[in-house]
C-alpha cells in the first residue's frame, strides 16, 4: 500500500496571560517546554485514532484541550514567560522593528484568514472589515504587499478587492500580481503569473468531488475547492463524527499517491505531493520581483496558521526579515514576533504607514 506523509500541526496551544506581562530580559529566561500531542508524520495505512487526535490538538479551542493548557499555563508563567521574551509583541517592539527597517526596504506578505480576517464556522463568510481593508490599501501605497493564503485565489481576491496587491493563493500554488505592476517592484515584469501545480488540476477537481459526495452524510462538513487544494472544513462537526470523517477520508486519498494531507485549523486539505508551499512562494516572489539576494529588502510576513511557518523558517534560515506570528496561544514558531489576533494585525498596519510617512516626511525636508 502507498504511503502518504502527513503534515500536522506542531504544539497544544497554551493561552497567554490574559495581558501581556512584563518578560523577563532575553537570555535571562532559560528553555520553555510546551507540551506535544501532535504526531508529525502519519502514514495512511495507519490508525485513525492519531488523525482524530491531531484534529483535537489542531484546535486550540477544543475543550480538552483548552482546559488542558490553562492548567499548564497557571502552573508553568515562568514558561510563558519566556515565550513572549522570545517572541515579543510586535506593537510592544514596535521601535526595535523600526531600527531593523532603517536604510532598507519593508516587503509585506499577509496571510488572510485569522490574520486579516477572523476565524469564523463557515469560510464562505470570512469577510474582511472595511477597516482592515482601508489599512491594507494605506499598508501597499508604501510598500509592496502580497497576500499568501490557501485559499483559492478567485475567492481571496474577491475577500480583499484591492488590485493593487500580490496574491498567491493556494498556499502559494497560484500566483498573481497586479495588471498593471507596482511602482515597488525592482523587476518590470507586468503580469505575473506562475502556477507550478497546473497539471494537478484535474485531479483536485475530482478528489473534491468524491469527497463532496462521500462526506454529504456528515453533517457540519464543509468542503471548499481551493483549486489547486481540497479542504475539509470540520470546525461544525460533531467531535463524535470526526472519526467517521477521517475514515472518510481516508478511504479517498488511499486511490491519489501523488497527493498528500496537510492539517490546519480545524480544516483537512488535500494537496499535491510536489515541494511547494508559502516558503516557497516567497521566495519566488522576491526573485520575480527582483529582490534576490538584495540585503537592502527586508520581507515581513504575518500569519496565524501552521502553513505560514514555512514561510517564518525561509525567512530564518535567510537571516533576512522576520515572521509575525497571530496567535493568542504560545506555540513552536520560527516567527521573531507575536501579535494576538486580526485587530492587533489592523493596529501594527496602521503604525507601519504612520511610521513610513514620517520617514518621508523627515527625508523630503532635508532634501
Amino acid at each position: 500500500m502507498t504511503k502518504h506523509n502527513v503534515v500536522l500541526p506542531e504544539a497544544v496551544a497554551i493561552p497567554y496571560p490574559p495581558s501581556r506581562a512584563t518578560a523577563p530580559a532575553a537570555g535571562g529566561g532559560g528553555s520553555y517546554a510546551i507540551p506535544r500531542k501532535l504526531l508529525t508524520k502519519l502514514e495512511l495505512s495507519g490508525g485513525i485514532n492519531g488523525w482524530v487526535e491531531s484534529m483535537k490538538a489542531s484546535s486550540p479551542t477544543h475543550s480538552k484541550a483548552a482546559a488542558a493548557a490553562a492548567a499548564y499555563a497557571a502552573a508553568h508563567d515562568d514558561n510563558n514567560n519566556s515565550w513572549i521574551a522570545k517572541h515579543p509583541s510586535a506593537l510592544e517592539s514596535f521601535d526595535e522593528i523600526t531600527r531593523l527597517s532603517k536604510g532598507k526596504r519593508i516587503v509585506m506578505f499577509l496571510d488572510y484568514d485569522g490574520t486579516l480576517s477572523p476565524i469564523v464556522d463557515d469560510p464562505d463568510l470570512a469577510f474582511m472589515s472595511d477597516a482592515m481593508r482601508a489599512a491594507v490599501r494605506n499598508v501597499a501605497r508604501y510598500f509592496l504587499t502580497t497576500i499568501v493564503t490557501g485559499r483559492c485565489l478567485d475567492k481571496v481576491c474577491k475577500f480583499v478587492r484591492l488590485a493593487e496587491l500580490y496574491y498567491a493563493g493556494s498556499h502559494g500554488m497560484d500566483i498573481k500580481g497586479p495588471v498593471k505592476g507596482t511602482r515597488h517592484a525592482k523587476s518590470k515584469t507586468k503580469a505575473l503569473l506562475f502556477q507550478p501545480a497546473s497539471e494537478f488540476l484535474p485531479m483536485i477537481d475530482e478528489v473534491y468531488k468524491a469527497l463532496l459526495e462521500k462526506t454529504r452524510s456528515i453533517p457540519g462538513v464543509k468542503m471548499e475547492n481551493n483549486k489547486f487544494c481540497a479542504s475539509v472544513h470540520f470546525r461544525c462537526v460533531d467531535e463524535k463524527r470526526w472519526s467517521a470523517l477521517a475514515e472518510q477520508v481516508r478511504s479517498v486519498l488511499k486511490d491519489y499517491p501523488m497527493l498528500r494531507l496537510t492539517q490546519g485549523r480545524k480544516v483537512l486539505e488535500i494537496r499535491p505531493t510536489i515541494k511547494w508551499d508559502k516558503g516557497k512562494a516567497l521566495e519566488f516572489l522576491l526573485e520575480s520581483l527582483g529582490f534576490a539576494d538584495n540585503k537592502e529588502i527586508l520581507p515581513v510576513y504575518i500569519g496565524d496558521d501552521r502553513t505560514d511557518e514555512d514561510a517564518f523558517k525561509v525567512l530564518r534560515e535567510r537571516g533576512q526579515g522576520f515572521g509575525i506570528l497571530v496567535s493568542k496561544y504560545p506555540k513552536e514558531t520560527n516567527a521573531s514576533y507575536s501579535l494576538q489576533e486580526p485587530s492587533e494585525v489592523m493596529d501594527f498596519l496602521h503604525r507601519l504607514v504612520e511610521w513610513k510617512r514620517n520617514s518621508d516626511l523627515k527625508h523630503h525636508s532635508r532634501v
